[in-house]
This record gives structure tokens, sequence and C-alpha cells, in this order.
């Protein structure tokens, strides 16, 4: 009796299998997520296909696309047989790609009018780092959104802020309102003693130079704390 062991390549998958072919007869929104990250990888190995791969990759992360996103370069090419440097840049970029999409249009649109807004401009800068960012909300008199921008990057429990930066970037863009978020990236979304006091002294420093401080929210794996809803602005 004579057996075929030879694997079955993408090419060799019928028509409407196959990622991009499927891709290009019925849409983007017909892939699964591992056949889009089976686009990016391109190439499988000798032992499976860019599909199976990706699905690997996926299941490890339990198939959440915030988690792969955690991951560093260096991560991905340890962790994952099969995918290298430039795959790994491929899928760090294209995960990137996305989330600055997300960025770009809620600020074409963006008023702000409760901290469920705050969480949904800051949160796709916060979502998947493994360090603490402070980013600031630069408002005009409508509270609408000038810019966002990044203050610091600090280590996994704590990062400084500059408040004579930020406010010198307030004054320097003509803001009428601040507003400003953090991450906690071990998932704790209630505030430190630190967080209270730099708070308190971001406040103070908008009541001397007459724009107002809108409220404080710290994002953590999806939930966020806002100090303006908890009463403490």
């Amino acid at each position: 009796m004579v057996t075929d062991d030879k694997r079955l390549t993408i090419r060799d998958w019928a028509e409407d299998d196959r990622p991009r072919e499927k891709m290009l007869k019925k849409g983007t929104q017909s892939l699964s997520d591992a056949e889009l990250l089976a686009i990016l990888i391109a190439i499988g190995s000798r032992n499976e296909t860019a599909v199976e791969l990706a699905r690997r990759i996926l299941n490890d992360c339990q198939d959440n696309l915030n988690e792969l996103a955690q991951l560093s370069i260096a991560d991905m090419c340890k962790r994952f047989k099969g995918i290298g440097k430039a795959k790994a840049i491929t899928i760090m970029a294209a995960l990137e790609l996305g989330k600055r999409r997300k960025t770009s249009e809620i600020l074409d649109r963006k008023k702000i009018t409760s901290s469920r807004d705050l969480f949904d401009l800051f949160e796709p800068q916060l979502v998947d780092l493994p360090h603490e960012e402070f980013w600031l909300g630069l408002l005009n008199g409508a509270n609408k959104v000038i810019e966002i921008k990044r203050l610091t990057q600090g280590g996994t429990k704590q990062t400084v802020v500059d408040i004579p930066m930020l406010l010198k970037i307030a004054l320097e863009k003509s803001a009428q309102a601040l507003v400003v978020a953090h991450n906690h990236p071990s998932g704790q979304n209630r505030p430190s003693h630190e967080d209270d006091l730099i708070t308190r002294r971001i406040k103070s420093g908008c009541e001397a130079i007459g724009i107002a401080l809108l409220d404080h929210i710290i994002i953590a794996r999806g939930e966020y704390y806002s100090f303006s809803d908890e009463g403490k602005m």
C-alpha cells in the first residue's frame, strides 16, 4: 500500500479557502483573524502553512490581538517557531497601523462629553503596553480635541510627569482645557497615592494659568477609573 505523506500547502487548498483569494472574492470581513495574520506572514514552513502558523500564534495569545500586540519583535521571534525578524516586524507594523487608524477616526469627530469619551480617545494608545505611559489631551473652548500627546514613558509601576512641560505645551497650543490619562499594566485601575498627588498638582498648575483640567483617567485592560466621575476633580 502506498501512502502520500506530502503536506498540503496553501496553494493545494481549494481556491475559496486560500486567504488572498478569499479576500478578493468575498472581502476582508470574510477572513478570520488567523487568515488575516497569515497574509502578513505570507510563507509558512516545511511543517505548517502560514494559516496554521497564524492559528498557533493566536491560540498562544488566547485569540486576543491585544495580547499579541504586547509582544516585542524579539519576543515574537523567540516564542513562535517560524517567525523571524522580518515577519515579526510586518506583524507589529500592521498592528500599529490599526491602532493609528482607530485614533485618527476618533480625533476627526471627538468632542469630550464624558469619561467614556476619554477612554475611547486614549485606550488605543495604552491598551497593550507592558509599561506605564502618561498622555495629555489638549481641548479647545468647545471641548473638542486639538491634539493628544505622550508626555512620558516609565516602568511597569510608575512614570514621572513633568508638570511645567505639560503646562508649556498647553499654552503653546492655546488649549482652553486639558485631560490626562495613564495606564496601569498590572490591570489594577484604582489610583495610587502618587496618582492622587499628581492629579492635584496638575490641577493646581492649570488653575494658575487659567486652563481647566477636566479629568484624569487610569486605563487598565479594558477598564478605567475617572477622577471626575469619582468627585476628585
